[in-house]
């Protein structure tokens, strides 16, 4: 079979080059890989040479039962087009690798030069693993002769040893050392990272490997075919489940972040047996706010009424499903509402059960499968009647409308009364006025950007603000990266999720100042990318998080300040769109419309009132402050 089929017309010189780079690519175009993010460097460079071929020409890759064309270049097709996207710090290549993979299924790939650019790649890994992204990360070593002669950036073990440094946050970490190994490494990366439980893998690969040229011949693995995972089914847990559920009076079902790619199956059989809808902080994107069996999020700046419902007394049973039932997840691992007997855990990743000893079952396996057979089995018993999807609420709940926030007279009123200006705290000229409440800008983005818009949410404010009331229309827009906390995130994972849905949906990113202030300059790819990304920055002028969490913990009052910053001038002057909204009566007043009228990014500066208390408590509870 043929591997590679060249153009007569090409130039001599790349007529006869075919290197380890080039057969990376080749695995990558099998599963329809079609971006890397990354930044250049002199040991990375074979990997940006392979690309600028593979760019130069049309060839066919083919192998036993599959074959596809691909493109020349500016084609963007999705099966054998693989373009490399300049990040501006590995930090961002990383976080763009996440995102992209959220939003497309696929495996994320990033890459960086040796010695700092590869340890700048550590946090972005770090909180793919947290989250258990699958993710490729292709970094390389100083040619091996120089290896241990201080060349410059030596990133081997006798110098700064980065394959150790990859060691815990990664499910796959190999030095190549031999092309020989190549193929087999590679495969069995790439099958690690997809494995529950997936997460991201590292090859370390030095200069003269990568460079080094093979023979034209037919990979060795056929990669597509040989990921179809097996689908593990506990039939003896899933048997006990249903006639535990049988004779149930009523189950809650709390849904995590695992359950992401699976709500769509679990969510009819939540309707079929009339189960109560509570989710983690992570898993909020499970499930549409206007959805009638949806009760709230429990933990991290969660709703009351979530933990209402948990500790209600006509609840028997709760289903965790996909939580890792970490400290955020928990509630701070709070046995009164989630960590009791009441409890069944279910996950496909059986780490997780070492949180729940308390469970009085534990069924593991393939989420999509179970909930199949499961709606399968209660369809026969006619739990409720009909099986049409409910129809979905015109109105949001009175529990997620009427959370109370504290003016900056320190008097409480509901946010409805903020917005209508009825609070008696000012009057509707002077609330039309006043900086703008946290808790107001989110309810004014979703009711103002289109339905179908996709949020990325960054740490800090931004996480307890957009958790509590961020009330999304649609199940599959929310993405927040919890795992590991990682500032920034959202700025790359934003962008990266542009380029996976090839500019097809608006994406928003929701950060924070101190976020921006570090990784800002991230926008500058979306305006070379022409991307539709609107970066929403809370601006207080502070560490919100960090101020809020000293104030409420009596802690000392250092560290939090940052400059007032116009960060609207600096979207402008890297080219992208930018707008300062300072007040009540500006945020109603703005043209949403204009954001998406020309290509690529805008930014909003949104001037907040940073005496607002996020609801943060659950954090504060596990520091003991």
């Amino acid at each position: 079979m043929s591997g590679l089929v060249r153009e007569d017309n090409l130039p001599d010189a790349d007529a006869h080059i075919r290197t380890v780079s080039d057969l990376i690519l080749e695995y990558l175009i099998q599963i329809n890989v079609d971006h890397i993010f990354g930044i250049p460097g002199g040991a990375i460079e074979p990997i940006f040479d392979a690309i600028a071929r593979l760019e130069r020409r049309e060839f066919t890759v083919s192998d036993r039962d599959f074959s596809h064309k691909v493109q020349s270049r500016g084609a963007r097709s999705n099966r054998g087009f693989v373009k490399m996207v300049v990040a501006r710090h590995e930090a961002g290549a990383a976080f763009m690798a996440d995102g992209y993979s959220r939003e497309t299924g696929k495996l994320g790939v990033c890459c960086a030069t040796t010695g700092p650019g590869t340890t700048n790649l550590i946090t972005g890994v770090a909180s793919a693993y947290a989250d258990r992204i699958p993710m490729l990360v292709i970094t390389p070593q100083t040619a091996l002769p120089n290896f241990g002669k201080h060349g410059l950036q030596d990133s081997s073990g006798d110098a700064i040893g980065v394959v150790e440094m990859f060691a815990t946050c990664t499910r796959y970490n190999s030095f190549v050392s031999h092309v020989e190994q190549l193929e087999g490494k590679l495969f069995e990366a790439i099958y690690t990272a997809h494995r529950n439980p997936r997460g991201p893998v590292h090859l370390s690969i030095p200069v003269d490997i990568l460079s080094q040229s093979v023979e034209a011949r037919t990979p060795q693995f056929h990669v597509a075919t040989l990921l179809r995972q097996p689908r593990c089914f506990d039939q003896q847990g899933t048997s006990a489940l249903a006639k535990i559920l049988s004779q149930c009076k009523q189950v809650v079902m709390f849904l995590g972040a695992g359950c992401l790619r699976d709500a769509h199956i679990i969510i009819p059989f939540a309707e079929l047996i009339n189960a109560r809808i509570v989710t983690t902080p992570a898993g909020k994107g499970c499930i549409s706010a206007y959805h009638p069996l949806f009760c709230g999020v429990f933990g991290f700046a969660g709703h009351q009424n979530a933990t209402n419902v948990l500790t209600s007394d006509d609840v028997d049973t709760v289903l965790a499903i996909g939580t890792t039932l970490g400290e955020l997840e928990s509630g701070g691992w709070c046995g009164d509402s989630i960590l009791n007997e009441k409890l069944i855990h279910i996950d496909w990743a059986s780490e997780n059960f070492s949180r729940s000893p308390m469970a009085r079952l534990h069924v593991f396996g393939h989420i999509n499968i179970l909930f199949k057979t499961l709606i399968s089995m209660f369809s026969n018993m006619n739990s409720r009647s009909g099986n049409t999807p409910l129809k979905m609420l015109e109105t949001l709940p009175p529990y997620l409308c009427d959370d109370i926030s504290t003016t900056k007279k320190q008097k409480l009123v509901t946010l409805s009364q903020v917005v209508a200006g009825q609070s008696g705290a000012y009057d509707h000229h002077e609330t039309q006025q006043y900086l703008i409440k946290p808790q107001m800008l989110m309810r004014e983005l979703t009711r103002r950007l289109a339905d179908n818009t996709h949020y990325y949410i960054d740490a800090g404010n931004a996480w307890a603000w957009a958790t509590h009331f961020l009330h999304l229309k649609h199940a599959g827009t929310y993405q927040i990266g919890m795992g590991f906390g990682a500032m920034t995130w959202a700025i790359g994972a934003s962008i990266g999720a542009a380029i996976g849905r090839n500019k097809k949906i608006p994406v928003v990113c929701i950060t924070g100042d101190g976020s921006y202030l570090m990784s800002g300059q991230e926008i500058t790819v979306a305006v070379a990318e022409k991307l539709p990304v609107v970066f929403v920055v809370l601006n207080d002028s502070a560490l919100g998080m960090v101020k809020h969490g000293q104030q409420l913990g009596g802690g000392e009052p250092i560290g939090f300040q940052l400059p007032r910053v116009n960060f609207s001038q600096m979207a402008i002057a890297v080219g992208a769109k930018g707008y300062t909204i300072s007040s009540h009566r500006e945020l109603l007043e703005f043209n949403y419309e204009k954001l998406y009228q020309n290509e690529g990014p805008c930014l909003l500066d949104i001037h907040i009132d940073g005496g607002e208390v996020p609801p943060m408590g659950v954090r504060m509870k596990t520091l003991d402050r």
